[in-house]
């Protein structure tokens, strides 16, 4: 596999754990050279531009991402002012995503839009305009900005990401993203070659993709039991076993177009840093030898 198609590779801290374990995972990350830990903003877990900031000050070379903010709670205006300040603060090292957000969490808010695609559309477009130093003015069905410019615009504009499952939503992110973010529980290879294909129409992307790990005995029966039923072998939505067998994962998922692939322990997982360890001993060996050993797929 030519180096310039090896993908980065992330792990994900998951906001079932308690806030305070954050810094001690990115430590742990970044010292077993994890080039990405990536978070999320569930509701009603922890807040992920605040862990964000966090992660981001506790280490010094690794990545962060955040996949992703649910547009709806958030003001673009407000979004963007803390974008902006992350993006000044640790340069290149911030990557942001928005979505619609899980529609029972957005009922329970009080937060729910009629029309999501109007949102999400309106929202990106007004985030990335700020963040781009553009005074902004619109009036729209959601967004509505009178003469708004940041301040303090980054001057290393971070990518903004959009997570996408559908195919409306993937071509939207195509047209007015930096990137998507797929995280459909449990996708394929071939699903992201699909998704690819649509949202890449227009331009290059960064393609983040969700891939569901687990390290040590009974690694395939945890994935099983959190992962929805599907005629799909696990062995293609999912990375377990030894390193050379999540090697092969990580690959599999490159040559369909990810860029970045996150690897995200089980809710269950009873040894996160022993997924960690996982990741990075897989990381490393398709690092080392330029994809899985021979006789890989």
């Amino acid at each position: 596999m030519a180096a310039a198609s090896l993908p980065r590779v992330g792990i994900v801290f998951r906001p079932q754990l308690p806030p305070e374990r954050l810094r001690e995972f990115v430590a742990s990350a970044e010292t077993a050279g994890r080039d990405d830990v990536w978070l999320w903003e569930d509701c009603f877990l922890e807040g992920g531009l605040t862990s964000a900031s966090a992660a981001l000050s506790g280490s010094g070379s690794v990545r962060v991402g955040l996949g992703l903010m649910p547009a709806p709670l958030r003001n673009p205006a407000l979004a963007a002012m803390e974008v902006a300040t992350l993006a000044r603060l640790f340069p290149g090292r911030f990557v942001p995503a928005a979505g619609h957000g899980v529609l029972p969490w957005m009922d329970q808010a009080g937060a729910r839009a009629a029309s999501l695609m109007t949102l999400l559309r309106e929202w990106v477009s007004a985030v990335r305009s700020l963040l781009h130093g553009e005074t902004v003015t619109v009036s729209g069905q959601y967004v509505r900005l009178s003469q708004v410019a940041l301040d303090w615009p980054p001057p290393a504009v971070p990518p903004l990401l959009v997570g996408a499952r559908g195919p409306r939503t993937l071509a939207l992110a195509g047209e007015i993203a930096d990137g998507l973010v797929l995280d459909a529980g449990g996708i394929s290879p071939d699903a992201v070659r699909r998704a690819v294909a649509i949202a890449t129409a227009r331009r290059a992307h960064e393609v983040v993709v969700y891939v569901p790990c687990a390290a040590g005995e009974h690694a395939g029966e945890r994935l099983e039991a959190e992962l929805t039923a599907s005629p799909v072998p696990l062995s293609e939505r999912a990375a377990f076993g030894d390193a050379a067998d999540v090697a092969r994962t990580l690959r599999s998922f490159a040559d369909a177009g990810a860029t970045t692939v996150v690897l995200q322990p089980t809710g269950t997982d009873p040894d996160p840093e022993a997924t960690l360890m996982l990741a990075g001993a897989a990381r490393s060996l398709l690092r080392g030898d330029g994809g899985p050993p021979a006789g890989g797929s």
